[in-house]
């Protein structure tokens, strides 16, 4: 099924409690890699997913933020408060500086908790399923696509579960995004590419970045499934209309709402009417502007929302 992948800023661990209760229903697995040095959010998530009664991927050795020298103090939280609920396991991230031993003695650390694999550059491909031996048949991959080629995921067809992982997100610069483009086609392919899951990186896109400068233009992404084009997902980028100064981002806000609203009206939007897409029309209603990762936290809960319409 869907596992969207997260890192661990204040947002994105807002969207995960808002949307726990979703994902559990729907059998989405979130994968979580914990960038900020305080762990109270990323705990705050996991509580949301253990009430719902809903499964989580966190890995314990990431490679972006705060944690990426040593995740002892992940490791801690998981182990003091959620791995004895089950539905919380540990990831291993495989990187490009990491080798077989590497990997087999973090999967050794994490074995009773039920470690999975998130393959993203790492090279040993062969090595790896080699060593796993008997125990592939039971173990679980995530492969990043763009690190991960069909030969590479081929060593590991004998495994228990094969997620693939696509950014459908162009990262550029607000003001140069067209009006619409593909997103992905995952969803409705998966099982072609002889996976068992697929994940994405949402709105948000794989390239991290610790924080945005400032916003000479404004967008609201918003993802959609085309009924007419075989279930294709496409994104929108409603871009303000103001893209040369860095000031007045409400209002620049205020332009790119003006816009969703008006592609909503029209009727031909294919935008799923979610729970996100309720409170962009009831912010355009007060004219009110909640800030930037509100917005972000917004659309991360819109394409949750559509996906799990589409799939469920």
């Amino acid at each position: 099924m869907y596992y969207p992948y997260f890192r661990g800023k204040q947002f994105e661990l807002i969207t995960i409690r808002e949307m726990a209760p979703l994902m559990a229903e729907s059998g989405f697995v979130p994968i979580i890699e914990p960038v900020r040095e305080a762990l109270k959010g990323l705990e705050r998530a996991l509580t949301e997913i253990c009430k719902a009664e809903g499964k989580a991927i966190v890995i314990v050795n990431p490679f972006h933020g705060d944690h990426a020298e040593d995740g002892v103090s992940i490791s801690a939280l998981l182990e003091k408060g959620f791995l004895d609920k089950g539905g919380i396991t540990a990831g291993i991230l495989l990187q490009n500086d990491m080798d077989t031993g590497d990997a087999l003695a973090c999967y050794e650390k994490h074995k009773a908790h039920s470690p999975t694999f998130i393959h993203a550059g790492f090279t040993e491909a062969k090595a790896l399923a080699e060593m796993l031996g008997e125990g592939l048949a039971d173990s679980s991959h995530v492969f990043f696509e763009k690190h991960c080629h069909k030969l590479y995921r081929k060593h590991f067809k004998g495994a228990a579960k094969r997620v693939l992982l696509r950014d459908g997100f162009k990262r550029r610069r607000n003001a140069d995004h067209p009006t619409v483009e593909l997103f992905s086609d995952l969803h409705v392919t998966y099982e072609e590419e002889d996976m068992n899951g697929f994940g994405d990186f949402l709105i948000v896109g794989d390239e991290y970045t610790e924080g945005g400068g400032p916003a000479y233009a404004v967008a609201i992404h918003l993802t959609f499934i085309d009924p007419e084009e075989d279930e294709v997902m496409y994104i929108y980028h409603f871009v303000s209309t103001t893209k040369d100064t860095p000031t007045d981002p409400a209002g620049k806000f205020a332009q790119a709402l003006n816009k969703l609203i008006k592609k909503l009206d029209s009727g031909t939007s294919n935008l799923f009417e979610s729970s996100a897409i309720k409170e962009f029309r009831d912010l355009h209603k007060k004219g009110h502007f909640p800030g930037l990762g509100y917005v972000k936290k917004l659309s991360m809960n819109h394409h949750i929302e559509t996906l799990a319409d589409f799939l469920i």
